[in-house]
């Protein structure tokens, strides 16, 4: 069976991130796309300390579709190297939830 899973990014404004997160709804790749508020990153770039607001981002999709909503934010991401993290709940979720995201998956 499906479980949650979580994929975490951030994008460089908050039109970028809702423009791709529309995207992976609409693709039936993620039930869900959260649009976080702004936040600051801090990291080595280049061998300098960089310091930018991002825009982080949620998208909930199941085991069987994260690799393949993986791959689209890599091909549509603005950055480089785009931070791309999944987080497996496992079973840990309201069934009633994970019942619904599964049946938003394709």
């Amino acid at each position: 069976m499906d479980e949650l899973v979580i994929l975490y990014t951030t994008w460089p404004d908050a039109e970028t991130a809702e423009a791709f997160g529309r995207r992976a709804v609409e693709d039936r790749l993620a039930a869900c796309a959260n649009v976080l508020a702004p936040m600051r990153s801090i990291y080595r770039w280049d061998g300098e300390i960089q310091a930018e607001s991002e825009i982080p981002m949620l998208l909930k999709t199941t085991t069987s579709a994260a690799d393949r909503l993986a791959q689209l934010i890599l091909k549509y991401h603005p950055y480089e190297t785009p931070c791309v993290v999944t987080l497996n709940s496992g079973t840990n979720c309201n069934p009633k939830y994970l019942s619904w995201a599964i049946s938003q998956i394709t």
